[in-house]
């Protein structure tokens, strides 16, 4: 017997293992944001931050409560908080549905104080557009928000910004310059809203 045909085998075995190995890594990085994604998805409109779910279209904004004391989040809240304490920025979450139309967020005038807004596809993790002091500034803006293949007039005022996907997640933070700040910087973050757009 050949050298070529006693190890046969073992080229036959190296050859599945990196084609299994390639087909796991694919397959991993294919399906890790839609998992990841859908645990956000769940923990907002499911859970919301321990005061029940957080409806779709809508943004909420962290309790003061638990951002001074981040780590007792209540036993009937997701975990969005533990994955993302911090002790300078309020958190705020919503999940986006544009399948019925576009929505407009509106930003008040924040006078300086670092914000951001990110807008995330779900569907493979891609952070698409950010609203906020380092890329629009901190004025106050109204930003209409649309769907793939939306063919609207966009009104004369606000800056569109264009999703992939019907689905988006939108993590906001604002910056709480002292404990002392901590009402000020909630008052700005319950003044980012949104509401459908209507072209009438």
């Amino acid at each position: 017997m050949t050298a070529h045909m006693k190890h046969k085998h073992l080229l036959t075995f190296s050859s599945v293992m990196i084609a299994a190995w390639a087909l796991g890594t694919f397959l991993f990085v294919y399906f890790w944001p839609h998992l990841v994604y859908n645990h956000f998805e769940r923990a907002i409109l499911v859970k919301g931050f321990g005061d029940g779910p957080i409806p779709v279209n809508t943004l909420y904004t962290e309790p003061q409560t638990l951002f001074a004391d981040p780590l007792h989040l209540p036993a009937s809240g997701s975990n969005l908080m533990t994955t993302s304490v911090n002790r300078d920025t309020l958190l705020t979450v919503g999940w986006l549905d544009l399948s019925k139309g576009p929505q407009v967020l509106h930003v008040p005038d924040m006078a300086g104080r670092y914000y951001s807004a990110q807008f995330t596809d779900p569907s493979d993790g891609t952070d698409f557009a950010y609203v906020g002091k380092r890329a629009t500034g901190t004025q106050a803006g109204d930003y209409l928000i649309t769907g793939r293949g939306w063919q609207g007039q966009v009104p004369s005022g606000m800056t569109q910004i264009s999703s992939p996907n019907s689905s988006v997640l939108v993590l906001g933070r604002i910056l709480v310059y002292s404990d002392s700040d901590l009402t000020t910087a909630y008052d700005l973050a319950k003044q980012i809203t949104l509401a459908p757009f209507s072209s009438k």
